[in-house]
């Protein structure tokens, strides 16, 4: 199976209660998810950017997946992300970058496209609807910082997206958290806010909420159903990139088999699992650590 993931990269300046760290951070978290479940036939292609200064970040994941869309750029984001014990982190970027420039391919060569918006300037609505118009798959969608407008001192500030109507009726799958839920839409329930979504023809909306694990709706003909799995149950040392860990597998298991109980269960995982790490190079781990988790129960 062939993928397409869509995202910037970005420098992840860490301050988490009195520990400072520099990270390679975004779309990068995606790559590494991906990698930690494809197998010897699958390709995953990335659409990114890179800057000289900090593709050694990068490199370790990059060099594994096919870099024909990857380009750089005179400088790249860099986020400071300050972790609080409960709730949202607070961000603030040094840079906002220009819209990542869609491959000129033939997109329905690939068999999914994940377009994670990282910084909320990846792509832009225009360019969404010109991938909408030319491939014919499935496409994922984590609203991430697409949630969270900008202000003069590039603070990033949650907000109601103007017009999402016209985002979600490109969006076959879309993936928010509780908070960024809340800006999809101008109603505050939860079942509304769903409603409204299926309206503009999405086909799964994918809630994660944390420490109470993920909540899939689907629709089928008039009749909404859910299924919610558990998180899982961890000492959690990191709250970064956990839900791009969960979109990514979710993503490429579900396109594998088609089954949303099985997705689910193996993106519970892996996110569950990365909560747990303390460095960077346990990314590039995943899939081990996964699996020496699995052996140990």
């Amino acid at each position: 199976m062939n993928f397409l993931l869509i995202g910037h990269s970005v420098v992840d300046k860490i301050l988490d209660n009195d520990k400072k760290s520099v990270k390679p951070g975004g779309v990068y978290y995606s790559v590494v998810s991906f990698l930690s479940q494809l197998e010897s036939e699958d390709k995953l292609y990335l659409c990114s950017s890179i800057d000289t200064e900090n593709e050694l970040l990068f490199m370790d994941a990059y060099n594994k997946i096919e870099r024909d869309f990857l380009v750089y750029t005179n400088s790249i984001p860099q986020v400071e992300l300050i972790i609080h014990e409960t709730g949202e982190r607070k961000e603030n970027y040094s840079l906002i970058a220009e819209n990542l420039k869609l491959p000129a391919v033939n997109l329905n060569q690939f068999d999914g496209i994940l377009l994670n918006m990282i910084s909320g300037y990846d792509l832009s609505l225009a360019q969404l609807k010109h991938l909408r118009k030319n491939y014919q798959g499935l496409i994922y969608f984590d609203v991430h910082t697409l949630s969270r407008g900008v202000d003069k001192y590039l603070n990033r500030i949650f907000r109601r997206i103007s017009n999402f109507n016209e985002w979600a009726e490109c969006i076959d799958i879309l993936q928010v958290n509780e908070s960024e839920l809340l800006t999809v839409s101008d109603k505050i329930e939860e079942q509304n806010i769903v409603e409204e979504l299926f309206s503009y023809g999405i086909k799964q909306i994918i809630i994660t909420k944390a420490e109470k694990g993920a909540i899939v709706y689907l629709k089928e003909n008039i009749s909404i159903t859910q299924i919610q799995k558990d998180a899982l149950l961890v000492k959690v040392s990191n709250k970064v990139g956990c839900g791009d860990v969960f979109g990514s597998v979710y993503f490429y298991n579900y396109i594998k088999n088609k089954n949303v109980i099985l997705a689910l269960e193996q993106a519970n995982l892996f996110a569950g699992i990365t909560a747990t790490f303390s460095d960077a190079d346990d990314f590039l781990n995943l899939k081990k650590n996964a699996n020496k988790w699995i052996s140990q129960k």
